[in-house]
This record gives structure tokens, sequence and C-alpha cells, in this order.
């Protein structure tokens, strides 16, 4: 089966494979982020990215792309429940590679381009009109804000990281079929703002987009992406959307380590184990924000917020650095088994380990650094003027033991 074996050695790769020795990268990394922020400490008086990005009206709903969605997730959902053994398991791997990794390189090109593609947010719209509803039947509570999404997200990485079959077709087949229920029904009930908050992949892909280059609103803009992160919509719950990204893909990489294989842990362990990581990640990143001077209880309370945009880059650099080669590889694997034609994916990644060694610190590294001058513009921005500079000193040391946990975490275990 495509899944079976070791499911969460997705970062190919290790220690070892590394064209510099392990502490010269991490030294390295934390030196980077170190100088960085020196620089502009000093050379950046002035916040640069808080004038919103003005591009008027954006284009409406591309239905060709919600067409094309609909016909992959169709594909998708019937090789699933009525297809052959090959197809079965070329949908798990489709649910495991594509619908996971895929939603990161497609927003940073194309913006969030999801919501066009989503088959749900289609079948929403003409029920809604069929039943004069468009905009569903219920407001959606703002007391809930992004926790859906965040729940939804969690209980993904459980499935594939804690369950105690991650693999078997029925497991993937009772949460997909529950995921198109739900989000379905919600759409239908509460309208257009169900998918903006609680469709798991949804809020995945439009929290990437915001640091798309290229595209704003679906309309083609080139821009320096660091003026996109302050546009992310805050609400409650955003936090934890951050932290199960964060904290899943790092107890992926310490549940493939050696140490833990051996200790051959319950699915309660595991369970509890992640449950654990996404916690400490998030929990470090609220006091990093918090530990400022200067500051009323009111207004440190609302500096996390302010902040969590900035961890948006680091996302996306463990993402590449974890998956890449695993979206690359395992990904063809599934179309192959979903088409049911005969080929050989192509390794030509896993065949250059050096290449992928170097990208996993480019990744994680260069994340970090844009993590960096994200937090000082902002810091800019909200901190009172004498502790614009002592009041970063937290979240830099957050960001230097991100950085140290992160290659530590995907170069040596």
């Amino acid at each position: 089966m495509l899944i079976a074996g070791p499911i969460a050695t997705h970062g190919l790769g290790g220690q070892t494979d590394l064209p510099i020795p392990f502490p010269v990268a991490v030294i390295g990394g934390a030196w980077a982020l170190t100088i960085t922020f020196a620089v502009v400490a000093f050379a950046w008086r002035k916040p640069r990215f808080a004038e919103p990005l003005d591009i008027g009206r954006p284009p409406g709903v591309r239905s060709w792309l919600t067409l094309i969605g609909t016909v992959v997730t169709a594909w998708v959902y019937g090789a699933l429940y009525l297809g052959s053994e090959q197809r079965q398991d070329g949908a798990v791997g489709f649910f495991y590679t594509w619908l996971w990794v895929s939603p990161v390189p497609l927003a940073l090109l194309a913006g969030h381009v999801w919501r066009d593609l989503s088959p749900w947010r289609g079948a929403q719209r003409l029920i809604g009109r069929a039943l004069g509803r468009p905009q569903g039947f219920l407001r959606y509570p703002s007391r809930l804000g992004y926790w859906p999404a965040a729940a939804g997200l969690f209980a993904f990485v459980w499935l594939e990281l804690c369950s105690p079959d991650p693999g078997a077709v029925a497991s993937v087949r009772w949460w997909l079929g529950g995921y198109a229920v739900l989000t379905l029904a919600g759409g239908v009930v509460f309208g257009p703002r169900w998918f903006n908050r609680a469709d798991p992949f949804d809020v995945y892909s439009a929290v990437v987009a915001r640091l798309s280059p290229l595209v704003v609103d679906r309309r083609w803009r080139p821009h320096n992406p660091l003026r996109g992160l302050p546009t992310l919509p805050l609400d409650r719950g955003l936090i934890a959307v951050v932290a199960v990204l964060l904290g899943s893909t790092a107890f992926d990489s310490f549940g493939a380590s050696q140490e833990w294989q051996i200790r051959d842990m319950s699915t309660l362990g595991d369970t509890v184990a992640l449950v654990v990581f996404v916690l400490v990640v998030g929990l470090a990143f609220v006091v990093a924000a918090m530990a400022t001077g200067g500051v009323s209880r009111a207004q440190r309370r609302e500096l996390p917020g302010d902040l969590v945009h900035t961890l948006v880059p680091i996302v996306v650099g463990y993402v590449f650095a974890h998956y890449l080669t695993y979206l690359v590889e395992k990904g063809q694997r599934a179309v192959i088994d979903l088409l049911s034609v005969d080929a050989t994916p192509s390794f030509w990644l896993s065949e250059r380990p050096m290449l992928v060694g170097t990208l996993k610190v480019a990744f994680v590294v260069g994340g970090h650094i844009l993590a960096v001058l994200a937090a000082h513009d902002r810091a800019l921005l909200t901190l009172p003027r004498a502790h614009r500079l002592t009041g970063q000193l937290a979240m830099m040391v957050l960001m230097v033991a991100y950085t140290f946990m992160g290659l530590y975490l995907l170069l040596s275990v």
C-alpha cells in the first residue's frame, strides 16, 4: 500500500546528508537570525508594512476553477469508495500528499485560489441560491472564530501521526466522509463565513496566501510578500491554527526518530505527545509576544494576536523543509495509482541527499529570517518607543530556539 510503513518519515535525508556538519548548520542559522535582527534594529526605524495593499475590488469567483476542483474531488472520492485496490491506495496517497502539502506552494503562487477550487463552496453557492439563502440560515457564531479550523487540522494530523492505522482505506473513508458532511452542512447553515473560519484546508490556504508575492485577492500584483502578512484576518483561535501547523510538523519529525520508534508508543501516548508539542509551540509564542514593558494589561493581551501573522513564514519554511520530497515523490505515486497507469515515479530529489539537506537548512533559516523582519516591523508599530528593541528580545530568543529545534528535528533524528 502507498502509505504503508513509517508514514511520518516525510523529510528524506538526515544529518549525514548535509554538505556541512550539523552543528555548523545550527550555529550558522542562529547567527543568521541574530545578525538580521541586529541590522534591522538599527537600520529599520519606521514600519514599512503597515500600509494596506490597495488593489481595488477583486474579481469574482472563477467558476472554471470550481469545476476543476469538483472533478478532482469526485475522482478521489469515487476511487476511495468505489475504485479498485490500486485506485483506493492512490486516493489515500492523494489525501496525505496533495490535500495536505500542495495548498502551500499553490497559495504562494496563486494566492487563496483554494476558495475558487473548493467544491464545497461551489455546492453551497448552488444550494444557497436554490433555497434563497445565499448567506446561510444562521449567523456564524463570532465566539467560535478559527477554533473549528484548528480542530479540523488537529484531526487530520492526529489521523496521520497518532491513529493505529493511518494508511487504512477505512480510516481515510471515515475522515473524508465526515469532513464532506460537516463542511457542506456548515456552509449551507452558516454561509460563506463557515469556510473562512471553519474549513481546515480553506483556512490553511488563506493563511499561507498572505505570504504570496504574486497575487492579492484573486488579482495578479507582484509585491513584497511581507506587506501581505499583516492583512491576515485576526480572530479567536488563529494562534491555535498556527500552533497546530508548527507543532504537528515538529512532532512528525520527532516521531520518526529512532528513540521514539523503539518506545513503541500507544495511540494514547502519541496523542499526548502531539498535544504537548502543539501546546508548547503555542504557549511559547504567547509568552514571548507578551514579554515587553511599557504596555497596559489590555494591550499586553492583544500582542500575541498582533504578532501571530509573523509565524506564517516559519510555517511555510517548515512545510517545504519537511514535506518537499514527500509531495514530489509520494505525490507522483498517488497520481499514478489514481489513474491506474503503469508508470514509475521519479526519485530525482532522493537521489541527491546533499541538495535535500541544503534545501532543508535554507527553508528553515529563510522562513525564520522573514519572520524576524515581519516581527520587527510590527513591533515598531505596536510597541512603545522606549521598548521597541527590548520588547523584541524575547521573540528573538524564541525564533532562535525554533530554528535550533527545527533543524535538529529535521536533520539529526
